[in-house]
């Protein structure tokens, strides 16, 4: 039965990348720097020196991708530093790194000469640089896609492959209950989430793989369920004070966690908001954000990386590599959801300003780096 209902829905499951259009009537050209502008800091190119936070592995493994010549079935690079695409010019840790064209990469030298990465950029300054043509490639955070199309600003969105969950922090009485933790769960709108704070990119998140992944997110519950929520909450004779944490430098985070404080009032409950410095565990934390992007378009593969994070996260044991089958594969996804340790909230994509030197962009692929080997540089228009 559940073959049969995920071969259904993926024929009906939709994507919503934006690609953009081939220009093949142009010829390629070689040369120039691309300038690059991210939000994430990375302090160290060492594979064995630990990052401080999620958002930081992230931008660590896309600045890998640049260096490394290929990646193992583990997710692990291969080769040396630097028999990539590109190798590393200029470093200054967590603010700039250069990295220049590898004449002799196995697939061949990259258009650009080189790529400028700048750090550590607020969303407003990357928006208005890429819009300016001060920088060929941006990240937008995706509540701002509509504004950068409104302002005239190409726009390159992503599969949505980044999931934004809640976690329980194990010890605290309010991560211990597991009724309370299903109450918070199904207080949540998440389709206001997305339809508001998100401006309509990304998606619901009720379990951890997408539809077009796994094809069985549809038996996930992403409907916000006040009445339930609660009645569990009058079991215990009012509700449990929880306390959520989020990124002080995360405003799409922060405006999540006040939206869950809201529907959570909503159904009888009480959430307190509370900002925390990245890459620290508030003592009085009962509840924190993780945003994790997918290691693979399998969803075995996804799966088995999403355990090995979230499992020593909430506290639980579970086998990284449970599942074959797509049976096996939504049991093990179960599993952990239905424990509610961890609460799924949306999907979002990855979206990128382009300049207008910037041709033969493609956005990047669910588990892979940035396309930059790829791109090459034309006249500013």
């Amino acid at each position: 039965m559940l073959r049969r209902l995920v071969a259904n829905s993926l024929v009906v499951a939709t994507v919503f990348a934006t690609a953009e259009p081939v220009e093949s009537a142009r010829r390629p050209k070689y040369g120039g720097m691309l300038r690059v502008e991210i939000g994430a800091v990375v302090r160290s190119l060492d594979p064995a020196s630990a990052v401080a936070t999620l958002e930081e592995a992230a931008a660590k493994d896309d600045l890998d991708s640049l260096l490394y010549e290929g990646r193992s079935p583990e997710g692990t690079y291969t080769g040396v530093i630097g028999s990539g695409p590109f190798r590393v010019a200029e470093w200054k840790p967590g603010q700039r790194v250069v990295v220049v064209a590898n004449e002799n990469f196995r697939e061949g030298r990259p258009f650009v000469d080189s790529v400028e990465i700048q750090m550590g950029r607020a969303a407003r300054d990357r928006l208005l640089d890429v819009e300016l043509d001060r920088a060929d490639v941006a990240e937008i955070p995706p509540e701002e896609v509509r504004r950068a199309v409104e302002r005239g600003v190409r726009v390159s969105v992503s599969l949505a492959d980044e999931l934004v969950a809640i976690v329980f922090v194990p010890g605290r009485a309010a991560a211990e209950d597991a009724r309370s933790r299903e109450a918070l769960s199904r207080s949540i709108d998440r389709a206001a989430i997305v339809n508001f704070i998100l401006q309509k990119q990304g998606e619901p998140a009720g379990g951890l793989l997408p539809q077009w992944s796994s094809g069985t997110a549809f038996l996930f519950s992403t409907t916000v369920d006040t009445t339930e929520a609660r009645n569990i909450w009058s079991e215990f004779g009012g509700p449990r004070r929880i306390v959520l944490g989020y990124d002080a430098n995360d405003s799409l985070e922060q405006s999540i966690a006040e939206r869950i404080a809201v529907d959570a009032r909503e159904a009888g409950g009480s959430v307190t908001v509370v900002a925390t410095k990245p890459g620290t565990a508030s003592v009085n934390t009962d509840v924190r954000f993780v945003r994790l992007p997918m290691a693979s378009r399998d969803p075995r593969e996804a799966l088995a990386a999403y355990i090995s994070i979230l499992a020593p996260i909430i506290g639980v044991n579970a086998d990284p590599r449970p599942a074959t089958t797509p049976q096996q594969i939504y049991d093990a996804e179960r599993a952990i959801v239905s424990t509610y340790r961890v609460v799924p909230l949306v999907w979002l994509p990855r979206a990128y300003g382009l300049g207008s030197r910037v041709r033969n962009w493609k956005a990047p692929a669910t588990g892979a780096g940035w396309p930059f080997a790829d791109v090459w540089l034309g006249e500013a228009e």
